[in-house]
């Protein structure tokens, strides 16, 4: 198609185009080079298998929280397959005369019909999102504007350029028509217009060239784009840990200078990708509680802001000179942004692309913690109370069991060994709220007949706020001490009704073994094989095995709020909605935000025990739900939702609606 100088022209083009966009990813990678080392390896098959079927299925988009924008983001993201697919077509025609891709071939003629479809669904979806982003204005799309505009344009005119290429084709050679139904008409439409077959033949290739080199600036873009998460979205996904909302990568104190991220080279490199990874689609703004309740913090902005600095800074970073580098905090994250988390992780449920937002605001919590000594000051109590008693409220540990009062539970001490260990937790053994939640259990397990004895006043908090709050060392600390405990008494099973303590008994203490020298190999091996049982999948199983027989009441009008640490973080969610519908088939109702996609109640993270002073209460906007529900009972399985939630609707003024554990709702039943 071409002629000698021109084929040398293109050619050069070409390799400016390929040094324009290898630039910028190569800077990229050099500066994950300089990262923290971290291991993601572990069945890369599987990784890949899941990533093939997450990208080219879309199910990173298809999410039922954004049906509509996923759909068209579906739309342009085989519409660019299609074009690019088109444009290996384009260059090696270039150089080739009358060359096809798929020859004369029946794929050939159906995908003559693909291009001219996709075509029209791409403009529908720069339509729609341009619409979304110019016009609507959600808070998620209110970044990177200018961005956002040079890419519609160039889908557009990438588009537009192509079918003015296809007429124009189809125009000087009919063949080539096929099922091209755009091309078909605009041919027509030329044709009709008379015009002399030498004008039609500057068209074609005027159009070739004009195609081809939006194309091409198209492609230099990119890399200083967003668009860029076409590249780097799927490597992340490939690199993701399902594990990560849930669990913090413990830090081997002894073997560690610096705690937490303090620079950006303290994180690790699968931060820098993750910031390089993200398409800035705001779902995870939209599921944050914090950002909802109008707190600074935007998860959305955390990693652009951290993606800014990387590239801001990057002349430092790639020399590294880490003492040159400015602080994380607060230059770049906001005391507002990094002490208003409450971990949650509705963040990365949405993620379309698996970024880990939790640790990089915990591993900046370590940082100042533990390095710098700042942190709320209300939280000097917490962690001195939790140092000398092991309890956040500072009560003397040697009251730890007294709510047993007349009750005759069985201490570990004194018969060495059972069945099951029943972890009361702080909240249990202190709070008025969690101790009516540890003696419904002791009524449900007594009911049904399973053995089972407490430490009492030998247990110590499990250390999830400490940890989370970024007190890496204290939360070890009491680790250690629990996980002494366990072996002292040859615990095989503990049951929680704290998600938290589920959480760190079952995900973290595991992980937090590999760096723990006083611990044998052989007690280690015993330590992991413990198995760590949430209270309502014990109380499900009793129920369904007749164990607990449960009488339905008709009267009870019930809604269910998931705890996240048990129902999004370890997804236990079948199992108390089946316990609810036994108790009230037809008058059980569903909150606005539930199941994996539920709201927080505004005590995860340690903010439990610091004070709400910005935007709304985040128990408020829960409390809100559970009214607009009509529901009299709201159930949870977490004495910390129970207690945020029972001040939310006493703050409501609506004292007719009861908040109760799911333990007391089943105890209940037992007397009636």
């Amino acid at each position: 198609m071409l002629g000698l100088w021109e084929k040398i022209l293109f050619a050069c083009l070409i390799l400016l185009t390929a040094a324009a966009f290898t630039w910028p990813v190569v800077l990229r990678l050099r500066l994950l080079r300089r990262a923290m080392p971290e291991s993601r390896g572990g069945d890369p098959l599987k990784r890949l298998i899941d990533t093939l079927a997450k990208v080219f299925l879309q199910k990173c988009t298809l999410k039922n929280e954004r049906i509509f924008t996923g759909l068209f983001h579906v739309f342009i993201f085989y519409g660019a397959l299609t074009f690019d697919t088109m444009t290996v077509n384009h260059i090696l025609e270039g150089f080739f005369k009358d060359f096809e891709l798929f020859g004369s071939t029946s794929f050939a003629v159906a995908f003559s019909l693909i291009v001219d479809v996709f075509a029209i669904l791409v403009l529908a979806g720069v339509f729609f999102f341009s619409i979304r982003r110019f016009v609507i204005r959600p808070k998620a799309y209110r970044t990177s504007v200018f961005d956002s505009g040079m890419i519609y344009l160039l889908l557009t005119t990438v588009t537009l350029s192509y079918l003015y290429f296809e007429a124009f084709l189809i125009a000087s050679h009919p063949e080539k028509a096929r099922l091209a139904f755009l091309g078909k008409f605009l041919a027509g439409a030329i044709s009709s217009a008379g015009l002399a077959p030498a004008t039609i033949a500057s068209h074609f290739r005027f159009s070739w060239w004009l195609h081809i080199l939006i194309v091409f600036g198209f492609i230099a873009y990119v890399p200083h784009s967003k668009y860029f998460h076409m590249f780097t979205g799927p490597v992340n996904v490939f690199l993701r840990s399902p594990e990560s909302s849930r669990e913090i990568r413990p830090i081997d104190i002894e073997k560690t200078e610096i705690y937490g991220a303090a620079k950006a080279v303290d994180f690790t490199w699968k931060d820098f990708l993750d910031a390089f990874a993200c398409m800035e689609c705001g779902r995870c703004q939209d599921a944050c509680p914090a950002f909802a309740s109008g707190k600074p913090l935007s998860p959305k902005m955390i990693i652009c802001n951290l993606e800014a600095h990387l590239l801001r800074e990057r002349n430092k970073v790639l020399a590294g000179k880490r003492d040159d580098l400015p602080a994380l905090f607060p230059e770049t994250f906001s005391p507002g942004e990094i002490w208003t988390c409450t971990t949650c992780g509705a963040c990365q449920h949405v993620c379309p692309v698996e970024i880990e937002h939790i640790r990089k605001i915990v591993s900046i919590r370590q940082s100042e913690t533990l390095m710098e000594s700042r942190f709320p000051q209300e939280l000097n109590l917490f962690f001195r109370n939790l140092e000398t008693n092991s309890n956040p409220w500072g009560i003397g540990f040697a009251k730890r069991a007294d709510w047993t009062g007349g009750l005759d539970v069985p201490l570990l001490e004194e018969r060495k060994k059972a069945e099951h260990l029943l972890w009361i937790g702080c909240a249990g053994s202190y709070d008025q709220s969690g101790i009516r939640i540890a003696k419904s259990m002791v009524s449900l397990l007594r009911a049904a007949g399973i053995d089972f004895a407490i430490l009492g006043p030998e247990e110590k908090c499990c250390g999830d706020s400490a940890r989370r709050l970024g007190h890496e060392y204290l939360y070890q600390s009491l680790a250690r001490e629990n996980l002494g405990l366990f072996l002292k008494y040859g615990v095989r099973k503990i049951i929680t009704f704290c998600p938290h303590g589920y959480n760190t008994f079952k995900n973290e203490y595991p992980r937090l073994l590999d760096i723990l020298a006083e611990f044998t190999a052989e007690e280690k091996n015993r330590l992991a094989g413990i198995e760590v049982l949430s209270h309502v999948v014990v109380l499900h199983d009793l129920v369904r095995n007749g164990k607990l027989p449960v009488k339905p009441n008709p009267e009870l009008n019930l809604t269910y709020h998931d705890s996240c640490y048990l129902g999004r973080h370890n997804r236990m969610i079948k199992e108390p909605r089946e316990i609810l519908m036994r108790h009230s088939p037809s008058r059980f109702v569903e909150l606005k935000n539930s199941r994996e996609h539920s709201f927080c109640c505004g005590a995860g993270g340690g903010l439990m025990w610091t004070e709400e002073n910005l935007g709304q209460r985040i128990n408020h906007l829960r409390s809100d739900e559970i009214i607009a529900s009509g529901a009299r009972t709201a159930v949870t399985s977490c004495p910390f939702c129970l207690t945020m939630l029972q001040d939310g609707v006493k703050d409501k003024e609506r004292p007719e609606i009861e908040v109760i554990d799911i333990a007391e709702l089943l105890a209940a039943s037992l007397g009636s």
